[in-house]
């Protein structure tokens, strides 16, 4: 089983929205988890936003990328543009992308369209993986 990281500067909504998507799609098929560069809180508006769609992040936390190993992950995905300021270990997995989306923290009110893009990103990753997998 593939196991992915997301990471964002700080944790707190696009990595913990495509968390939560991982977790619940992705489901017996990948291992999931989110980081930042500096780990802060989940943003109320992240866990508002998913719920409205039945997907509970509220025990979801943020957690700083130094708490884990580059080696213990096969993919990698910064959804801020943050990969540049990534340790080489973490740009050198397997699958390593870099999803730039705009951050929903400046304009609260994109919350619902970055989500919905982080699913489709989400959706299309696993399916990827689960063929590697597959293929392998």
């Amino acid at each position: 089983m593939k196991r992915v990281m997301f990471v964002c500067k700080k944790n707190s909504a696009r990595s913990q929205m495509a968390e939560g998507f991982a977790r619940t799609l992705g489901t017996g098929k990948i291992e999931v988890t989110s980081s930042g560069l500096e780990a802060s809180q989940v943003r109320p508006e992240a866990i508002a936003t998913m719920k409205d769609i039945g997907i509970d992040i509220t025990e979801q936390t943020s957690k700083a990328l130094s708490d884990f190993k580059a080696s213990d992950f096969d993919a990698v995905i910064s959804l801020c543009g943050c990969g540049f300021n990534l340790p080489p270990e973490w740009v050198q997995r397997e699958v390593f992308e870099d999803w730039q989306l705009e951050d929903p923290a400046e304009k609260p009110e994109i919350f619902p369209e970055i989500r919905d893009e982080i699913q489709k990103r989400v959706t299309q990753l696993i399916d990827m993986l689960t063929q590697q997998s597959v293929s392998a």
